[in-house]
Order: C-alpha cells, then sequence, then structure tokens
C-alpha cells in the first residue's frame, strides 16, 4: 500500500503577476506541491505568512512598499524556522550575501526557475541550502574584500544620484575633504577606475539598491 508524498505548501511573493503566474503553473504539475497563497509586497508578504504559516515562501528581492530583505528579515524575527527562496533577477555578491545573511536559504535567479526551482524547494524543504553555481562563484570571488562602510555605501549611492561632493557634504553634514575621502575608499576598495565605474560596479554587485 502506497501513500501520498508529503505536499510542500508555498507562498509565492512577487510584485509580477506573470511571474507568479509562470511559477503557479510550474509548481502545479508537482503532486508533492502547492501554492496556498501570494503576495506582491513586502508587507503583504509578512501578513499572508502570518494567515498561510508556508513550509517554503518564494521571495522576489526587488518590490515596492518594502523589500524582500526586509519582509525576510521581519518574517523570521517572528516565525525562526521560516524557509525562504530568494528569487530574484540579481546575481550581485553583495545582494546574495544580505539575503543569505538575513536568514534566506536559498538563493534562485528567475532566468533559471525552470531548470532549479523545484529541486530548490525540495532541498530547502528537506533542511538544508541551495545556492546556484552562479551565485556561488561570485560570492567566493569577492569572500576577502574588504567591505564598504554603510557611509562609504551611503556616498556611493548618493554619487549614482549625480550628487557632486559638495553637496554630499552638505547633505551628510561633513566636510567635503571627507568626502573625497569615502569616495577615495570606495574606488580602491571597488577597484574602480573612476566615479562612474564605481557606481556601475556597485550596482552590478548589488552594493547599492538596484
Amino acid at each position: 500500500m502506497t501513500t501520498n508524498p508529503e505536499v510542500i505548501r508555498i507562498l509565492s511573493v512577487d510584485d509580477h503577476p506573470l511571474l507568479r503566474a509562470g511559477v503557479a503553473a510550474l509548481i502545479g504539475t508537482q503532486p508533492d506541491m502547492t501554492v496556498v497563497g501570494e503576495a506582491t509586497s513586502g508587507r503583504e508578504a509578512i501578513e499572508s505568512f502570518r494567515s498561510t504559516r508556508p513550509d517554503i515562501t518564494l521571495m522576489d528581492l526587488q518590490m515596492p512598499d518594502m523589500d524582500g530583505i526586509d519582509a525576510i528579515l521581519a518574517i523570521r524575527s517572528e516565525f525562526p524556522n521560516a524557509r525562504i527562496i530568494v528569487l530574484t533577477t540579481y546575481e550581485g555578491d553583495a545582494l546574495a550575501y544580505r539575503a543569505l545573511k538575513s536568514g534566506a536559504r536559498a538563493y534562485i535567479l528567475k532566468s533559471m526557475v525552470r531548470k532549479d526551482l523545484l529541486s530548490a524547494i525540495r532541498t530547502v524543504h528537506a533542511g538544508h541550502k541551495h545556492i546556484q553555481s552562479e551565485v556561488a562563484v561570485g560570492l567566493a570571488d569577492h569572500a576577502a574584500d574588504d567591505p564598504l562602510t554603510e557611509r562609504e555605501i551611503e556616498v556611493l549611492t548618493m554619487i549614482g544620484d549625480g550628487n557632486s561632493n559638495k553637496i554630499i557634504a552638505d547633505k551628510l553634514n561633513i566636510t567635503e575633504h571627507t568626502v573625497k575621502g569615502h569616495v577615495k575608499s570606495i574606488l580602491s576598495k571597488l577597484g574602480a577606475s573612476d566615479r562612474t565605474h564605481a557606481v556601475k560596479l556597485g550596482m552590478k554587485r548589488g552594493i547599492t539598491r538596484l
């Protein structure tokens, strides 16, 4: 006599309806999985988690209202055993590091959903972690790097917004000489040739908000 396998209950969080529909269709082909809820923002994800108590949560990172990392932190502060898989278009090592540090158990690129998502769900449900090789390589490449400080990230973000050193100094209430020191440190740590290059690297690696 055979018994039905345990059904993995899944919460899908993404602000793009087509992505949620695609994920639901893929999961719908599996006899041991079901989507029990959907959410379009981090705040909705928290409420949906409370009401559905899923086994696995699929979490996008870039969403309106509250981003995925903040939502992961909030959910895990209330439900420490929550098993969350990040599903994102961004493979930046710094972004992946923050997501995993916040408590995500897997990091999956949306371009690889059909190839990796189902196995990642089963792996995480079994209590293990899953990091795609493309992401793991980026994490390894920068593991020994000297990370940017919070203030340096703030300065880099403001550079990306088009602010001059003088404007940055005025906004942060520090001297322009101090800003120049931060910029010099940022370029050195990122291996950037100039401010524009630093901004591009910061966004690519997920150091600054995309």
